[in-house]
């Protein structure tokens, strides 16, 4: 690295230029800050905007530059020049201000991606403001790590986070996830999880499928809270996704057994088994998972809960979509009054039970009070009742089965309540409640949501989008030696 000579009292001069304009930039804050004390004659006289035009200025023009950044990259012979001032550097970043310590040029390596962005990069230095887009994200980050630009690094995260929905040609929550983990971002890797276990059915038939990890295909396979069509639509899937990238044997046998094959029908396994080639390869190692799945949907669910442990993730069921295991319900004006509807789904994914119907009844208020918050009569004349605000009042959401508690011997209904956000122009699952049979509603349901509101983000077209789904979990009554 090259150190220019003969230029240190020009560069004295020019920082205290640049020391000018931060020392009025504090300045300026400091005004907006100000306790007037309630005096009605006080005003801020606000030029910030001004002075922040003019230090952009200063890295536009490089007039009063005191260092030189040379940013070279493979994707180019001629080095990017930047025209700095060492003080703004230094504030911002603790890796720039030992750069610039006893040198006055320094050359920077950078991979093309984070080369391209630079100029964005150095100007935020500047005027604490970027703008960005979807694909820049992980390279403005990766600048803002390596330069140890923390506010930056901490905006570009949760850019990152809030932007999961934005729709995108290739995608990018997969991409995301992976970065996430190279750098250790926990929240943004769960974000990106919780988003892709709640909308997979979006994600299984866009580009972005086939980009994801073994790793994260493991991990997705293992939730319960896939949120999916059914779980043919998942195999399908799997399926495609290992012609695509043809694991080794162990890995793909390893994706194979994480399918839950007992919730498949067994027609639909039949030909999977027929037609599968993926399967014809490794039948071997998912032969036993096929056997049990056809005894499962053979056998009585009382009599197969003798012999097999049904409380494992085998048999327990995820967000299916599907008409037999919940309703979709579109409630308009939600705000109003309130709302019932009533559906029915099967009582359980066993073929025995495929004839068997459980009916479901749904109450909906968008203003349910709690006992603390219900008007309280007194005697005394000053007040009889306490008055009470439509604000205080919170959504809530009562599911209960039309049928009696015997008719489901040796079956238990874990509820979940979906609920669709429009984002970035599509409908997508912004959360999802679940609570069990023990529990007619969910504790905190859309609790805070304002549905008065008709901008309300969990409004779509002043409809609130729910789907109900019901998952039949079966209990191993008694454990009989095989």
């Amino acid at each position: 690295m090259a150190r220019l000579t003969g230029t240190r009292p020009v560069a004295t001069r020019r920082w205290g230029c640049a020391a000018a304009f931060l020392l009025l930039l504090t300045a300026v804050r400091a005004a907006q800050k100000a306790d007037f004390s309630g005096d009605s004659t006080a005003a801020t006289i606000n030029h910030s905007l001004t002075l922040l035009q003019r230090l952009q200025e200063l890295l536009q023009n490089g007039n009063g530059s005191d260092s030189v950044l040379r940013v070279r990259s493979a994707a180019s012979d001629e080095p990017k020049v930047f025209h700095t001032h060492q003080l703004l550097l230094s504030l911002q970043s603790e890796v720039f201000e030992s750069l610039l310590h006893n040198q006055s040029v320094v050359t920077l390596h950078e991979p093309p991606e984070t080369a391209a962005l630079f100029e964005k990069f150095i100007r935020y230095l500047y005027c604490g403001g970027v703008s960005i887009l979807l694909h820049q994200a992980i390279p403005m980050h990766q600048l803002a790590s390596k330069y140890r630009v923390w506010g930056l690094q901490r905006g570009v995260a949760e850019y990152m986070r809030t932007h999961l929905a934005s729709e995108s040609s290739q995608g990018h929550v997969v991409g995301w996830y992976h970065y996430a983990v190279r750098v250790g971002d926990a929240a943004l890797q769960e974000s990106c999880l919780q988003f892709l276990a709640w909308n997979l059915s979006a994600v299984l038939g866009s580009a972005e499928w086939g980009s994801v990890s073994v790793e994260l295909l493991l991990l997705l396979l293992e939730r319960s809270d896939l949120v999916l069509h059914s779980e043919l639509e998942l195999y399908t899937a799997v399926e495609g996704w290992l012609n695509r990238r043809q694991p080794e044997a162990p890995v793909a046998e390893r994706v194979l057994r994480a399918i839950r094959y007992p919730m498949i029908a067994p027609s639909q396994l039949f030909r999977l088994q027929a037609q599968s080639a993926v399967l014809a390869r490794h039948r071997a190692a998912v032969q036993d998972l096929l056997f049990q799945a056809f005894q499962f949907h053979a056998a009585s669910p009382l009599h197969f809960a003798k012999y097999f442990d049904v409380n494992c993730s085998m048999f327990l069921p995820r967000n299916y979509l599907a008409p037999s295991w919940g309703s979709q319900w579109v409630i308009t004006n939600p705000a109003r009054d309130d709302r019932s509807t009533s559906f029915q789904t099967q009582l359980g994914p066993s073929s025995h039970d495929a004839g068997k119907r459980v009916t479901w009844n749904v109450l909906f208020s968008p203003r349910w009070l709690p006992v603390s918050l219900r008007p309280v009569y007194s005697d005394s004349v000053a007040g009889a009742i306490q008055p009470v605000r439509i604000e205080d009042g919170r959504p809530r959401l009562v599911i209960t089965p039309a049928m009696s508690s015997p008719d489901f011997a040796g079956v238990s209904f874990q509820k979940t309540v979906l609920v669709g956000v429009r984002q970035q122009g599509r409908v997508l699952v912004k959360h999802a409640y679940s609570f069990h049979q023990s529990s007619d509603e969910a504790a905190d349901f859309l609790a805070h949501a304002d549905l008065q509101k008709r901008t309300s983000e969990y409004l779509i077209d002043n409809s609130l989008h729910l789907h109900i789904i019901i998952k039949p979990v079966y209990h191993s009554l008694i454990k009989v030696k095989k």
